[in-house]
């Protein structure tokens, strides 16, 4: 009995190891290669494919601000590498530890073609090798290494000419070569697949769904956006992948939407909102566009359906987005408050992009802009720099927004100075009596805001009750960790107090007293002298140098605050309420001519009677300057040119002297010319010729503040470009 078990033990491994030979075409020989290939090998190749494709469409972020790419994955052309795994045997389990999911599904795939594959009589017997082929290929397209994946494509299709999956290969095929720039070989194959696939009755509906949404993709690698539409359209008949699908409605409408085909759009966009199995991210970016495409005097008719899209809890990722748009719509009707409102609300969303958050800061920002609220307005557009990451810093509108953020920085310190001075000026022209009383009436509200202060229960010796600490820490975010807050509360403190030093009692001196005057002068009250007079009285300022220094420093501020809102906010009425002024109080003989000849300007802009009265002024008081030759002289095709050609004469003069090394008087030179040039081509040319002569007798830190002021005010320019690269050389 023990023989006989030992004669049927010995006739079955003789029957596996004849089975096991992939050199004998037989029935036996086949099934055994073909069942442990597809449900052994490939099957654990295939599972870690899905892995990895899964890890890539959660790594894969879609910008809805922007045209969606047709195939969503983003390719990382600097992390290009070979693959980490040997193909052998020995120690197998540990190197495969290792591996990426796609890298394993390669392993998986070269492993069924070196073991499994029956190349025999010049045919592959084994029906499952060209499926290791494809997964090989796809396993090699998703870690970036097209040539290898192309080949590997291309051995199926010369190969396996009736396999099951060619015409998957081949749509692969094209896929690859898109990727590889090949865009007109990728048309070609896939149009030969077409006519093949047109003209076959029975066909899956997948295939042609994938061609013709790889023809898009190669269409739009050579920008023939007919093409691209007609494709997608094709694309999207037969809905049988539900989330390439809606990608591909959503890309057709928001090429519609470029090409200012706003009815098109729209009724895509539509089509995308009825189409229940599309994801949610498209069913609500879908709404989002069509609101974006609706004509504005619709816009009230949208504001309900957003409303319920954010009472549906499943909506939640989104609120950012549907609070903005419903601001965005707010704003269309003029409802300017509720506006605001909905912005806010939209930045309080839990798990916002940084993307989103710019366009709701630049709204914002804007908002408070045109409310002429500017230190409000640029505490928003400073945020927008804040959250704009450096993949988008390049961006036509961030540059924008960060040229008129540098423009507002420089407007409030001139408004700054502008406060600052005028309090102090005040004081100071005020007689002895009158400086006496305003003191005293002053430290009289100090001391009853300090008994207020003190019968408060809640007063701990310090500017925050432990009440205000407790409601804090209840929020589960500290004040100062919030950067909008902390921007807005800047802002804000600045505006109420002006600007304080970081010292104990900073409230109890008078903002008005606590700029660049008192650095030249003792301190007024500190510590516990807050409420003695004679320090108060002592700190306002007496020598006439140092008031004259006040004088000149808000003249200054007025005529540039005059510029800004006239050359570069177009604001009028500001313009005008700060050069008019400045024609009052101006004691600068040189300032006098370029006020007259800019209020002419500005009334002359808005057909206002009053600028015959400033052109009066020139042409009596100064008929031969050049802005009188200009009023004279319309025809700014002949006079522009002859004034411009004396003033390239004065900058000669000038710069002959800053290769003298006489750099003191260059910068006075340019100082007293600049004034009478207003309008000229070269005033860039001398401001950055100042700012090099101050360099040569200056700190670096006067020579960077000369060439940031260049840089930013004549940002369009040579010299601006010139003047931001040296200062960032200093940085």
């Amino acid at each position: 009995m023990k023989q006989v078990k030992n004669y049927v033990y010995f006739i079955v491994v003789i029957a596996i190891m004849f089975a096991c030979s992939t050199q004998k075409n037989s029935f036996v020989n086949r099934s055994f290669h073909s069942v442990t290939t597809k449900y052994n090998v490939l099957f654990n190749g295939e599972q870690a494919y899905e892995k990895g494709l899964e890890e890539i469409r959660n790594k894969h972020e879609d910008n809805f601000w922007k045209r969606l790419q047709i195939e969503p994955i983003t390719f990382d052309e600097n992390s290009i590498e070979t693959p980490k795994f040997t193909p052998t045997t020995n120690k197998e389990e540990e190197s495969s530890k290792n591996l990426t999911p796609f890298e394993k599904a390669e392993e998986k795939a070269v492993k069924a073609i070196q073991k499994h594959s029956m190349y025999i009589g010049g045919f592959e017997r084994n029906g499952q090798i060209d499926d290791a082929y494809l997964l090989l290929g796809k396993a090699r397209y998703y870690t970036q290494r097209f040539v290898p994946a192309l080949e590997a494509f291309n051995y199926v299709i010369a190969n396996y000419p009736q396999a099951d999956l060619i015409y998957e290969t081949k749509i692969w095929r094209a896929k690859t070569n898109i990727r590889i720039a090949n865009e007109k070989r990728a048309i070609e194959t896939l149009r030969l697949l077409l006519d093949v696939l047109d003209a076959k009755e029975k066909i899956n509906s997948r295939t042609k769904e994938e061609a013709y949404t790889a023809m898009a993709m190669a269409y739009e690698k050579t920008d023939t956006i007919k093409k691209v539409i007609d494709y997608l359209k094709l694309a999207t008949q037969t809905h049988y992948n539900k989330e390439q699908t809606a990608r591909n409605m959503f890309i057709l409408g928001q090429i519609y939407s470029e090409l200012n085909l706003k009815d098109s759009a729209r009724i895509e966009f539509q089509k995308l909102v009825d189409f229940r199995r599309a994801p949610s991210k498209y069913h609500i970016h879908a709404n989002i566009e069509l609101a974006k495409n609706t004509p504005k005097d619709s816009s009230s008719t949208l504001i309900r359906p957003f409303e319920k899209l954010i009472k549906n809890r499943d909506n939640r990722p989104y609120l950012d987005e549907l609070y903005y748009q419903i601001g965005v719509l707010e704003e269309n009707r003029d409802s300017v408050k509720k506006a605001i409102s909905y912005y806010k609300k939209s930045l309080q969303a839990k798990n916002g992009s940084d993307y989103q958050k710019t366009y709701t800061y630049e709204k914002l920002g804007n908002a408070y802009f045109k409310k002429a609220n500017f230190i409000l307005a640029n505490s928003y557009y400073d945020s927008v720099m804040k959250v704009t990451s450096d993949e988008y810093k390049n961006e036509k509108r961030i540059r924008r927004i960060e040229r008129k953020h540098k423009s507002l920085i420089l407007l409030s310190k001139y408004e700054t100075q502008l406060k600052t001075n005028d309090s102090i000026l005040h004081i100071a022209n005020l007689s002895k009596e009158e400086q006496k009383q305003y003191f005293e009436k002053y430290i009289a509200e100090i001391k009853n805001q300090d008994t207020q202060l003190k019968s408060n229960p809640n007063f701990s010796g310090n500017s925050f009750s432990n009440n205000t600490i407790k409601n804090t820490n209840k929020q589960g975010k500290w004040y100062f960790y919030n950067d909008q807050a902390k921007t807005i509360g800047q802002a804000k403190f600045a505006k109420i107090w002006g600007n304080r030093p970081l010292e104990d009692n900073w409230r109890w001196s008078d903002k008005i007293l606590n700029n660049t005057t008192l650095n030249n002068t003792n301190t007024v009250a500190s510590g516990n002298k807050k409420d003695e007079l004679a320090n108060y009285l002592n700190a306002v300022p007496k020598s006439k140098k140092v008031i004259d220094s006040l004088t000149t420093e808000r003249n200054e501020a007025l005529y540039q605050l005059g510029l800004i809102y006239k050359e570069q906010f177009k604001n009028t009425s500001l313009a005008i309420q700060n050069l008019e002024r400045l024609a009052q109080v101006n004691t600068d003989k040189n300032l006098d001519l370029p006020i007259n000849y800019h209020l002419y300007q500005i009334y002359s802009e808005i057909n206002n009677p009053k600028a015959n009265q400033y052109k009066n002024v020139i042409l009596t008081k100064y008929p031969k300057s050049k802005f009188a030759q200009i009023i004279l002289n319309p025809n700014k095709d002949v006079t522009t040119a002859t004034l411009e050609d004396d003033i390239a004469k004065t900058y000669e003069k000038i710069y002959y002297l800053y290769k003298k090394d006489r750099f003191e008087e260059v910068v006075l030179k340019v100082n007293e010319t600049i004034p009478s040039i207003q309008g000229s081509e070269l005033i860039p040319k001398f401001e950055l010729l100042k700012a090099y002569a101050l360099g040569k007798y200056k700190s670096k830190e006067e020579f960077k503040k000369a060439m940031e002021f260049v840089a930013l005010t004549y940002a369009n320019t040579v010299e601006g470009e010139k003047a931001r690269e040296i200062a960032k050389q200093l940085e």
